[in-house]
């Protein structure tokens, strides 16, 4: 999740990106060419800093990468308008800053405390100490937001795969910057602690996302029937990443 992406097969989609096996030089436009040993088609990539990566499959070549770009140049465009328009979380979190928490832009605020005590913020009812009010209060309060999602989400996890009934052997809660969630087939799951600002229906519709993964490791009918199963309202979730997931950097 979190990168626009259009392949041969014209079809849209949101993936990270791959690593590529080599690089060509920049071009003109910001644009870059990439080779790929696993690729299979040739793949157009819009980052979330404006850079378009045209993925070249093992068999391909530059020209005819160049010639795909070209095909796909009104989609290009599309997707760096709907880029432009997506909202922007502020870089720097001072005590005023509206910062998302639990799913509500919420104002970072100070908490009214004795002189003699550390200093606090409030995020709703939510409090956080902070080595002092001035500068970038955002790594601190980022730290305490992944401690909360190492606790919440793996407890919120075993919750789920109870009720659906679906095995798990381990979770773990990542620092993942292109991702919400992933899994593997023995049975770990990987969450992403900025699931703790989404709301609860958000965070429990990529814990189901996993849990159906673990049934069926692809996103074919069978997976997404699963999900809407055990997640009725998953298209608002993702409605709701997709609107919001900017605000993280996702």
């Amino acid at each position: 999740m979190g990168n626009d992406v259009m392949n041969t097969d014209g079809q849209q989609e949101l993936m990270g990106l791959l690593a590529p096996a080599s690089s060509l030089p920049l071009v003109a436009g910001n644009l870059v060419f990439r080779r790929s040993a696993t690729a299979r088609n040739y793949r157009l990539t819009l980052k979330r800093d404006g850079t378009a990566v045209a993925t070249i499959p093992s068999r391909g070549s530059e020209r005819e990468a160049r010639r795909f770009v070209e095909q796909h140049r009104e989609w290009l465009e599309r997707a760096r308008a709907r880029q432009a328009r997506k909202p922007r979380g502020a870089e720097v979190w001072v005590i005023g800053t509206h910062v998302l928490w639990r799913g509500e832009m919420t104002e970072i605020r100070r908490a009214t405390l004795p002189e003699a005590e550390r200093p606090q913020v409030c995020l709703a009812a939510d409090v956080f100490r902070v080595p002092s009010f001035d500068g970038d209060l955002r790594p601190t309060l980022e730290a305490h937001f992944a401690r909360r999602g190492k606790v919440e989400l793996p407890g919120r996890t075993w919750e789920l795969s109870a009720l659906t009934g679906v095995e798990v052997k381990l979770v773990s809660v990542r620092n993942q910057r292109s991702r919400w969630g992933s899994c593997s087939a023995n049975g770990t799951i990987s969450l992403n602690w900025r699931l703790v600002q989404t709301p609860d229906f958000v965070r429990d519709y990529i814990i189901y996302h996993e849990l159906m993964h673990l049934k069926e490791m692809n996103h074919s009918n069978r997976f997404w029937n699963r999900v809407e199963e055990v997640c009725p309202h998953w298209r608002d979730a993702e409605r709701w990443l997709k609107r919001n997931g900017s605000l993280l950097g996702l």
